[in-house]
């Protein structure tokens, strides 16, 4: 039997899925303070690209600012959102607070680099209206 279409390696497949979830991920420095910078940003990145890897997601892209990052996670059905994203802050924040011990101690609050709060939005190739379209297309059994 053929497939319907040609695979796609950037599609993810399992026993009885074939997904492609991406989450767009937002996280802000507590009291939006400016206590990251380069190299913080740098050594962020590399630690939760792995910890991605340790979850079977990938981190597609990864940028920031002083005050907050932004994250591309391509994450598989079985990974809830709120564990990736209590997974990233947690273990990113312990290593940076490590790492970086005097920059991020006079600019943290009660021992948290990161705010408790995140963004978090679905995203993916096409825009809503072409996919409602396309759901509204479908062919509908008739009586």
């Amino acid at each position: 039997m053929s497939p319907r279409w040609t695979p796609d390696p950037k599609i993810r497949r399992g026993r009885s899925v074939v997904c492609d979830l991406h989450v767009h991920l937002v996280f802000i420095t507590k009291y939006r303070r400016d206590a990251l910078n380069d190299a913080m940003l740098t050594h962020c990145e590399q630690i939760m690209r792995q910890i991605c890897v340790d979850l079977g997601a990938e981190l597609r892209e990864f940028n920031g600012e002083d005050d907050h990052v932004h994250l591309l996670v391509h994450y598989p059905p079985k990974l809830p959102i709120s564990t990736l994203v209590n997974r990233l802050k947690g273990v990113s924040a312990h290593y940076l607070r490590k790492e970086f011990t005097g920059q991020i101690n006079q600019h943290i609050m009660h021992g948290h680099l990161w705010s408790p709060s995140y963004f978090a939005a679905s995203c993916g190739d096409a825009p809503l209206k072409a996919i409602k379209d396309y759901i509204k297309g479908q062919k509908h059994p008739g009586p």
